[in-house]
Parts: C-alpha cells; structure tokens; sequence
C-alpha cells in the first residue's frame, strides 16, 4: 500500500475541517469540523500502523483511545450548544461573548462594578 493515498486524504479532510472551524459560526457546524480534523488524525494512525507493520498494533488502539474521546467531546459539546440555545435563542459562536453577566462586566475605567451574587 502506497502511504500517500491515505496522508493526501487526511490533509483534505483536516483542511476541511479546519475551514469549518475557521469561518462558520453555527457551533453544531464547528463540532462537526472537530470531528473531521479527529478522523483525519485516525485515518493517519491507521495508515501509519499498517505502513510500519507493528506488532503491537499501536496506531490502532490509539484510534480507539481517539474515537472514544471524540464520542465525549460531542457528547459533551452538543449539552453545551442546546443549554446555550435554550439561554440564548441563538447557536451563532460569535454571540457566545454576550452570555456574561453584564453587572460583572469591566467599566470604562478597567475596574469590574457590580458583585457575582
């Protein structure tokens, strides 16, 4: 097996998921990029594994590992998005800013008015 194939598909799927990440604000859109930059990282440890033939099988169980952490990582982020969207009425990434409370927000001068309770 030729090693380029699987590396040339794994930088366009990381490039791809890189852009989403980059320039959309939908934040379901911006997880599913995470997840295209994590299958591309898979892609290589598997095609690394089977190019370098180890015994071990090394590339394989740390694209497990990988998997499992990505099944987390949306598990986690999609609770995140949909308590952002019941707050706010809004996903737009760029609208995150205006969830703090604004009593703790700095002054003019620097200095945060207001207290957290």
């Amino acid at each position: 097996m030729h090693l380029a194939y699987p590396a040339v598909l794994a930088v366009l799927l990381f490039c791809t998921g890189l852009y989403g990440v980059l320039a959309r604000r939908n934040a379901i859109l911006v997880l599913m990029s995470v997840e295209l930059m994590l299958n591309a990282v898979n892609l290589n440890l598997v095609a690394f594994d089977v190019w370098l033939r180890d015994t071990l099988h090394t590339g394989q169980a740390l694209t497990l590992f990988t998997i499992a952490i990505a099944a987390a990582e949306i598990g986690i982020g999609l609770a995140i998005v949909l308590l952002v969207y019941r707050n706010s009425g809004t996903s737009d990434v760029d609208r995150l800013r205006d969830l703090a409370d604004p009593r703790l927000r700095p002054g003019p001068d620097g200095r945060q008015h207001g207290s957290p309770h």
